[in-house]
């Protein structure tokens, strides 16, 4: 983690730039410009994303992560840049918030994860049972999965849990000051 709040200029040539939607390629750009960041400082990750598949976020993030906690001469930083939407913020959510920045005019978007499924239920009634069960544990793992996102996003923040869950339903907006307001960030550069 870094110590003090970074000065803009630490901001000039990210080592790690990510634009577009989070997805396989994405995570595939992301491993080769790691792989090829310098091996000491500070190295920031500047992204800008509509969003995408959260689980890729997930793993950029796990990444991340793991690199943080075990490469003591490398600090990674977060920089979101324009729009930071949905599995954007799953991976912000990923950095301490005393390593999240966010440009000025960025805004984000937090929403509940999406599941768009038919469940179709034909045969015997017994089986009909596990196919509905078997939908069932997926939602609510889901929703852990989700709320373990959430719950890092607010750590160290002044947003709870509940005001998060009242909001994300619909896709919350707001804007990097706000951000920077509710401690989501520690600075809006």
């Amino acid at each position: 983690m870094t110590a003090e709040t970074l000065d803009p200029k630490s901001f000039l040539n990210p080592a790690i730039l990510l634009a577009g939607t989070v997805d396989d390629q994405m995570y595939a750009r992301f491993r080769d410009q790691l792989d090829a960041a310098p091996s000491e400082g500070t190295i920031v990750i500047e992204l800008s994303t509509l969003g995408g598949d959260p689980e890729v976020a997930r793993m950029i993030g796990e990444d991340m992560r793991f690199h943080s906690q075990t490469d003591q001469s490398r600090s990674f930083v977060f920089l979101g840049k324009t729009a930071v939407y949905s599995a954007g913020v799953t991976l912000m959510s990923f950095f301490a918030r005393e390593n999240r920045y966010l440009t000025r005019g960025t805004r984000l978007m937090v929403h509940e994860r999406q599941m768009h499924k038919q469940l179709a239920i034909e045969g015997p009634l017994t089986s009909a049972i596990e196919v509905v069960r078997a939908s069932l544990h997926e939602i609510e793992a889901s929703i852990a999965i989700q709320n373990e996102g959430f719950e890092n996003l607010i750590r160290g923040s002044r947003l709870t849990m509940e005001q998060l869950l009242e909001k994300t339903p619909s896709n919350w907006y707001l804007d990097a000051q706000q951000a920077q307001d509710l401690g989501l960030v520690v600075a809006v550069i």
